[in-house]
Formats: C-alpha cells, structure tokens, sequence
C-alpha cells in the first residue's frame, strides 16, 4: 500500500460519489477524533497510468494510517470500488488539495480572500522522525549509563507501565537521545498499535502556539491525551513558557490519569530545571529519574570498538581507539564524529590510520579537548592525589609536603591549557609568572630523575585527559 504519485487527475462524478460515501462510513466506524486526526486529509485522486490511488500529506501519516487503518480502509474500499483495483495510500505531492477543503479554506474561498495553512498541516505530523541507528542493540552500556539503559528497556518492554514518568537527563552527547529512540523502536516492533508520539519539547510548544493562533485547541489536546506513550525531548526548552507549561502541566496529569506511560528526557534533574514551575518539577521528579554520567575510559573505548564493528573497519589499530578515547571526553557525538573523520581522511588519501596522523587529522577538535581542562580541575585533581587540601595550592607555604603538589599542578596548567603563565600564577594565590617558571623547569628536571614522581605526573595527566 505504498509507493511514489506522480501527479493527480479528475475523478468521475461516480467514483467522487464511492468516496464520499467510504469517508463517511470510515468516520462512523473509527470516530470523529480518530478520523478528524488522521483520516480527513486523505484524498482519492488518479496518477498518470490512470490507477486510482488514495494520498496524504506526509510520509508519518501514511505509516501511521497503514498501521492502524489499512484492513478497515481495504474493505470499504472493496464494498465501493472495483475490487481489481488495489486500495493504495501514498503520499501527495506538495501543492493544493483537490477533493476536499477544509471548512476553514472553503469560508476564505467564498468570501474572496486567500486562506492561509491551517493547523492540520503540523497536527496531523505531531511525532519527530526515529533514526533507525538509534536502537537498544547499538546502545553501548557502562557504569555511567546502566541504570537509564534498564529503566528505559523496562519501560520498552513492560506491558503496564512500570513508573510514571521515566525521566533521563544528563549533559549533551550522551546517550539521552538514543535511549528515547530505542524505547520508541522497541514499543512500536513489538506492538504497533500503541500510539507513541515523540517529539523535543520545542516542537510541541510550536504545534501548541500553531493550535491558539487557529483556534484549534481541542484538536490538540485529543491528539496529545490520546496516546498510549508520550516521549518529550529536551523538557527544559520549556523553562519560563508558563503557558506552554500550563498546557504540558494539564496534558501530563490526563496521561497518568488514563496511566498512559510519559519518557521525558532533559538535561538537568526535575529539581534544577530552572524556570519551571515548582508544580511541574514536582510532577517530573514522581516517577523514576534516572541520570546519565559523563563517560568513563572504557566506556569511550567501548563505543569507539562498536563502532568500528559496524562499520566492518578493520583498519584502526586499538591504540588509536585508546587515544581517542583518552583525548575526547566530552561527549559520545565528539568521540565518534572524530572516528569518522579519521575514518575518512584514511579512505580519501588511502594512508593507514596511525596516532600521528589521528593527531594530524584532528588537531584542532584536540586542542579544543585540552582546553577545556581547567585550572581549577587541575588543583582538586592533583590535592586529591597528594591528600592536601584545595587551599594549600593558594597558600603560602613552603613546606616541600605542599610546595611540591603545588609545583606538579602548575607544570600540568601549562601543559594542558592555553592559559598564560601570568593568568596560572594567579590561580595559585596570586603568584608572579616567574614562580610558573620555575615550577615547569623544576618538574621537567624532576621527571628526568626521579621516577616516582614521573609516574605521579603521567598518571596525573591520564586521569586528566580521561
């Protein structure tokens, strides 16, 4: 029941007359929310080989009605039209619709004025497009992500809804997304008669403020209160619309009401959403929140192997993966975007992939990466280490117990940020550049000689890279 329209043409009044009356018998049969959601915009028109086919706007209504429809659609279509011709749906061209305006356009058209898009047009695509590499099968799984990966799987495979709602949060890059796809590939392979709708909280105050404009709120919250799974995207989007949130507020409390389940993803807990109402923050932190962490080693290593494995690379050597993972630690979408350039360089100019030629290729998102190390992470790093407190690195004090950690964390500064040798010195309680100085030739002469604390410095720089 798919494929391309090539353009569309007249109907005779007698097929115009069997599709009147399958449009009203299907509106009996599935209701008036069901078939003014979904169903009013299909249309019968004939392409260019003369077959009648039916249309719709856009490819999502066109899954979704196949989905949910197609058997109900086929036998009506039998009982009015020549059973020899195949009831296909496909999706319409961009332009004017033929058979039947809306009410809305057929007022503008009698009174002589242009109609502008009506809110059909965004409500009858609510949902976001899935990216089919987003699935549970491609999730990598470590310590920072176990516990959003088995809530989010629960909530895929439950068959009542386990707690209400999941909410995931954590920085940009790391596996928020790409769980909230998998829940919605998951739901819909193993039971496509759930509604799910996904879509970023910005995309639903756009259809929101669309359904005011229009006059057509009531649309709206069926569309929205009546789905078995709602998945909102990026929540914090919505910090200080108050009348997005009013909205969202009361859509919400219909959803657990009906104990339809709700995922919503955002980049801070419930509690520190700025610039939402207490009442909603309350509402979010009900459920289960579970957080994702920013990713260890091996979890960097990890992904970098699945990875390559998809892509059958067989020709990146595992220490480039470790340098990679040890170098790129912001995000998982950095990691893996700088595997693909390296990936490319190599396919492009046809030179093996080696640690110099990934340090070549990727300089400068390497010298962002050591940027963001900053001095301050650098003093609670080494102090840790060397068991004194974060104040000694400001501090006066002589004594080689502090002057020594105090030295080690300088040499790393300059080492691992572009700041200059004036701005270290006044992270550490003022100093003069000169006393940087001294710091970074001590240590370069120290590691020479002494091994111990060679060691403390690599390792030092390891968990700082890491």
């Amino acid at each position: 029941m798919v494929g391309p329209v090539s353009s569309s043409q007249g109907l005779s009044p007698e097929d115009s007359q069997s599709w009147q009356r399958l449009r009203g018998r299907l509106k009996a049969e599935v209701g008036d929310a069901a078939f003014n959601s979904w169903l009013r915009q299909l249309d019968l028109t004939r392409g260019r080989d003369g077959r009648m086919m039916m249309t719709l706007p856009t490819r999502f209504m066109r899954d979704w009605v196949i989905s949910h429809y197609a058997e109900k659609i086929r036998s009506l279509w039998n009982d009015e039209f020549d059973t020899t011709a195949a009831a296909e749906i496909h999706v319409r061209p961009a332009g004017p619709r033929v058979s039947e305006p809306a009410p809305e356009a057929a007022k503008g058209a009698e009174a002589g004025r242009p109609t502008p898009a009506g809110p059909m047009s965004a409500l009858s695509d609510p949902g976001a497009p899935l990216d089919p590499r987003f699935t549970f099968e491609n999730f990598v799984v470590g310590k920072t992500n176990e516990l959003a990966y088995a809530a989010s799987r629960r909530a895929a495979e439950s068959p009542t809804v386990p707690f209400n709602p999941l909410f995931l949060y954590g920085g940009v890059g790391l596996g928020k997304t790409h769980l909230m796809h998998a829940i919605a590939w998951h739901i819909r392979e193993r039971d496509p008669d759930r509604k799910v709708i996904y879509l970023s909280a910005e995309k639903f105050m756009y259809q929101f403020i669309r359904a005011l404009r229009f006059k057509d709120v009531m649309q709206f919250k069926q569309l929205f209160r009546s789905v078995d799974v709602l998945m909102i995207d990026d929540v914090q989007f919505i910090s200080g619309k108050e009348s997005t949130q009013e909205e969202f507020f009361h859509t919400f409390n219909a959803l657990v009401d009906q104990n339809r389940q709700i995922i919503i993803s955002g980049d801070r807990s419930p509690s520190n959403l700025d610039g939402m109402e207490e009442r909603m923050r309350s509402r979010l932190g009900w459920g289960l929140v579970a957080d994702i962490h920013s990713t260890d080693y091996e979890l960097r290593v990890g992904i970098l192997q699945s990875k390559v494995q998809h892509l059958d690379a067989k020709n990146v050597p595992l220490q480039v993966l470790e340098f990679l993972a040890h170098r790129i630690t912001s995000n998982v979408r950095e990691l893996e975007g700088a595997l693909n350039r390296v990936l490319a360089y190599s396919n492009l100019v046809g030179q093996a992939i080696t640690i110099d030629t990934t340090q070549e290729v990727l300089r400068d998102l390497l010298r962002s990466n050591d940027r963001r190390i900053t001095i301050e992470d650098i003093q609670k790093r080494v102090a840790e280490h060397y068991n004194i407190r974060i104040s000694e690195m400001h501090s006066a004090r002589r004594a080689r117990a502090v002057a020594r950690p105090r030295q080690v964390a300088m040499f790393l500064a300059k080492q691992l940020t572009s700041r200059s040798l004036p701005e270290i010195g006044r992270k550490f309680g003022g100093r003069d550049h000169t006393t940087v100085m001294h710091a970074v030739k001590r240590i370069n002469e120290l590691r020479e000689s002494d091994s111990n604390l060679a060691e403390d410095v690599d390792l030092l720089r390891r968990m700082l890279e890491t």
